[in-house]
């Protein structure tokens, strides 16, 4: 790796303390207590955190101080790391480690996807260019799927960490959940219309591709187990859509087999089609990955409360259920209330995306709905698919406080 100027490496020391200052403070330890009960099952206070990976431009890149193209990755880590608690004073808990993950990858198709971006440095549109026009045709080309580790890769990295603030932040590896995401990687080879259709005009095709990409999941699987690549996913462990993986039910020490770490799985796409439809084509290859999970965290975007009676209720290794504005959320509150699930609720964002002053009546009235449809679950607030706070910080404070204040006065246990 490129050597650091003696500028950067010091910005960087210098970040590293920050970072372990706040790990250390007793913000920090009451942060931890909220998580920990979530942990372990108690109905206490839920943690409020608004999330920033869709504004990066406004609370990362400005603040870069570091010159170096390799300087400015890792400061843009240290700073992240920290975006929640230091500019909007939520409930994100900070580690006393400088965490990393081996440098692995799962492919569940042979084929790569491609897709056209929006002009602009901020823009976050997309448009599917489908490599794929028949599926029952073109089967075949969406056969020899892969994964792997650069082993060495992984070590050089750890060693240059290390050298540059290992002594102030310890190195740390860690691993997300386990990846299971099949009808996401499949529309983005054809297009959703096209997907849509092949349900109806070559069910067959629909069905072998995501026996394909289930054969390679497993595998990957299986490779993690064989390689001692796996890692506790516990803790302060990163979590699939932006959680942590907090529980009092997998092994905080090594680990050697799937079934004792976190996994994800989601159908977002398939959230218009029948709650039949996503029983015959999805479900029975989610359930062959669940198999091989410890516990599932479930969802992005997509309706669960249609599927949730007759699909998602059967994972008694469910811990996580994403509620996303699109669900009946008191439906959702009826089927979690009293269980170890989490309602993961990621509440509408045009409220702090709107231009304009926030409406704190608006605010409060948006989050008394999702606390009351909550009330008796274990909660966690996520405010997620945020594009801009518009390069305001107290913005984000402020609505972080509306948020916390509703659930004070409308959530209870």
């Amino acid at each position: 790796m490129k050597a650091l100027s003696t500028r950067d490496r010091e910005i960087l020391r210098r970040r590293a303390q920050i970072q372990l200052d706040y790990a250390k403070s007793p913000k920090n330890d009451i942060i931890l207590r909220k998580w920990q009960a979530q942990a372990e099952g108690r109905r206490e206070t839920p943690p409020v955190r608004l999330l920033f990976s869709n504004f990066m431009h406004e609370v990362i890149t400005p603040r870069l101080e570091c010159e170096g193209a390799l300087a400015r990755e890792i400061e843009s880590q240290l700073l992240g790391t920290l975006v929640g608690r230091e500019l909007f004073d939520d409930d994100t808990p900070i580690s006393p480690t400088f965490d990393m993950g081996w440098h692995v990858h799962v492919r569940p198709f042979g084929i790569a996807a491609k897709v056209t971006r929006a002009a602009g440095p901020n823009a976050q549109g997309f448009h599917i260019d489908p490599v794929i026009s028949n599926l029952a045709a073109e089967i075949d080309r969406l056969r020899g799927g892969s994964f792997g580790v650069d082993r060495e890769g992984t070590a050089r990295r750890r060693e240059f960490l290390h050298g540059v603030f290992g002594d102030i932040l310890p190195l740390r590896m860690v691993m997300g959940s386990l990846p299971g995401a099949i009808t996401n990687p499949l529309v983005a080879l054809m297009g959703m219309e096209a997907y849509y259709l092949a349900m109806y005009d070559c069910p067959d095709a629909v069905h072998q591709a995501m026996e394909m990409a289930t054969g390679v999941y497993k595998r990957y699987y299986d490779f993690l187990e064989a390689e001692k690549l796996l890692l506790p996913t516990n803790g302060l462990s990163p979590l699939a859509q932006e959680s942590f993986a907090f529980t009092n039910e997998l092994p905080t020490g090594a680990v050697t087999r799937t079934t004792e770490c976190w996994g994800f799985l989601e159908s977002q796409e398939t959230t218009a089609v029948s709650t039949e439809t996503f029983g015959e084509f999805v479900f029975p290859y989610q359930q062959r990955l669940v198999e091989r999970f410890g516990l599932l965290s479930y969802g992005c975007c997509e309706r669960v409360d249609a599927i949730w009676p007759d699909y998602l209720s059967k994972w008694s290794k469910l811990r996580k259920l994403s509620v996303s504005p699109f669900n009946d959320e008191p439906r959702i509150g009826e089927y979690l209330r009293g269980t170890r699930v989490v309602y993961y609720s990621k509440p509408r964002a045009e409220l702090v995306t709107s231009d304009g002053p926030l409406n704190d009546t608006a605010i409060t009235s948006c989050f008394k709905g999702v606390c009351e449809a909550a009330r008796g679950c274990l909660f966690e607030i996520a405010q997620r698919e945020v594009g801009t706070i518009f390069g305001d910080y107290e913005r984000g404070r402020r609505y972080v406080r509306l948020a916390k204040e509703a659930v004070d006065r409308y959530w209870s246990p």
